[in-house]
Order: structure tokens, then sequence, then C-alpha cells
């Protein structure tokens, strides 16, 4: 029998230090991100107006368990809501979406997964984290309960069954249907299909 194409993909690590591809997969841009130097490494800045890359993978398809981090820094002056990373399964609503909200000159995370039935966001709008820092952000999902994490630090978990999604599309920096763009900028983001524990979560780099 012929597997589909995601079924045998082993986990990724995207970095984001070049314009052209992502993880080794091709790149569409739209606005003008660019490549930039920081303390943790290259980046790619995003200008919260019109900047966004697409790829046209989900690196979480068929995962009925999976971890995914990011490392990126939110800037000062971006709009209240910004979504800086979906996952979109093609021809549905089935998404993961990495966003924050902006409140009192803070942030805080949202992490959304809306998969078959199921659909929850983790936000606690209690947690809030300075603004112009790096931070390693991660969703965890182990095939019953969902959690989200700031640098380790546990924000939010729901008991919930999510369907594995398949095949589709990325986008960074802006939702994928180019709403609530991202002021800011993302270095790194890692797929683990599988739940990892906090220990194991990836830890700020050292500068």
């Amino acid at each position: 029998m012929l597997l589909p194409s995601w079924a045998a993909e082993p986990d990724q690590v995207w970095t984001f230090d070049r314009l052209d591809q992502l993880g080794g997969h091709a790149v569409r841009l739209q606005g003008h991100p660019r490549v930039i130097d920081t303390p943790v490494g290259k980046a790619v800045q995003f200008n919260g107006v019109d900047d966004a890359m697409f790829v046209d993978v989900h690196p979480l398809a068929g995962a009925a368990s999976f971890t995914w981090e990011v490392l990126f820094r939110p800037d000062h002056d971006g709009a209240p809501e910004q979504r800086f990373f979906h996952l979109q399964e093609k021809g549905t609503t089935n998404r993961m979406l990495f966003e924050i909200r902006i409140v009192d000159g803070r942030w805080c995370l949202d992490s959304f997964v809306n998969s078959g039935t199921a659909s929850k966001a983790l936000l606690n709008r209690e947690r809030l984290h300075s603004l112009d820092q790096w931070y390693r952000v991660a969703m965890v999902y182990d095939g019953h309960q969902f959690r989200n994490y700031v640098d380790g630090v546990l924000e939010g978990s729901a008991e919930i069954q999510f369907a594995p999604q398949r095949d589709g599309q990325t986008s960074a920096g802006v939702r994928i249907n180019l709403r609530d763009y991202f002021k800011g900028a993302i270095a790194s983001a890692r797929f683990t299909r599988h739940a990892l524990q906090p220990s194991e979560l990836a830890a700020l780099p050292s500068h």
C-alpha cells in the first residue's frame, strides 16, 4: 500500500536564516521580510504590516501527537492581536496557530488547534511577558492533553481529543488568510511528531 507523503516524514527543524526556503521547502514571500543578525543568531524580521512567508507543507500532518516549538521575539510596536505562525490543512478549517495578544504593554501567548470536531485555544491573559525579548514557546499534544509553554514554563492545559491533520500549508508572519500580521522576528521552529516532556523542550540559546 502506498503511504501518504507525510507518513515517513522525520522531525523537522526550520531555521529562519534565508528567504528562499524553510526546512528545505520553497518559500513564497509577501512584502519585504528580511534576514537580520540577532543575539540568538540569524532570524527573519516581519514588519507587522504586509510581511509574510508561505510554504506548501504542513509539517505536522498525520501526527497523532506532537510538539511545536518556536524561537521568536515580539516587538513593542505591534498590533494588539497577532498571528505569527499558522499550519493549515488543505480544503478544511483544521489548523494550528501560534498567536500573541498585547495587554498593557506586555504580551501573552495564545495557542490554538482546530482539528476534526475538537477546537481549543490556550490563552492565559494573566501570564504576561516583556516585549522586545527572545522567547521559546511550545505547544504539546500527547493524544489526550493539550499544553502550551513559554520558556519551558506551563501556561495552560486542557483535556481534548484532536484528530490528526492532513497535508496542507504553512504561513509565518501572518494568518494564512492575511489577517493579523506579526511585528517581530522568528529565528527557528522545531516540529516533533510526539509529545516532549518539559525537560526536553529546547532552551533559549546563550548569548
